[in-house]
């Protein structure tokens, strides 16, 4: 009886566990997505206009106070994107909820859609940086 009762313990605990696990995965979903929709700052921030094949372009806007979010203008729509860790040491952000992800190196950027899979904008370069 002893076995039975610490067996149904330890199930239940593994249960409650894999109900809290998924529920701080969809509350820190939620969290990225709220915080996806906040309108970035644009004071004090530099400027760089992408240019890249196919007539594609876009601007992105940094802070220095601000390492871990760019803003990107792109097709008229300003959208704030958080950065993402690389092992690759490539600078990429990310804003799940609009589905964008770019990646910066140094010889080029480029502008992907996450939820086709597809390439937005290639071999983009900017001239030389601004500040607003």
């Amino acid at each position: 009886m002893k076995l039975f009762q610490l067996l149904s313990a330890a199930c239940l605990t593994l249960c409650l566990t894999g109900v809290h696990a998924q529920t701080t995965a969809k509350t820190s979903t939620a969290i990225a997505m709220e915080e996806d929709d906040l309108v970035p700052d644009l004071n004090h921030s530099t400027t760089n206009d992408y240019k890249c094949e196919l007539n594609d372009s876009f601007t992105i806007y940094t802070n220095s106070d601000d390492d871990a979010h760019v803003a990107l203008r792109w097709k008229s729509k300003l959208y704030r994107l958080k950065r993402i860790e690389t092992t690759t040491g490539a600078n990429r952000f990310e804003n799940k909820k609009a589905g964008l992800v770019w990646i910066n190196i140094p010889s080029k950027s480029m502008l992907l859609d996450s939820r086709h899979g597809q390439q937005l904008a290639n071999e983009c370069k900017t001239s030389v940086p601004r500040t607003s």
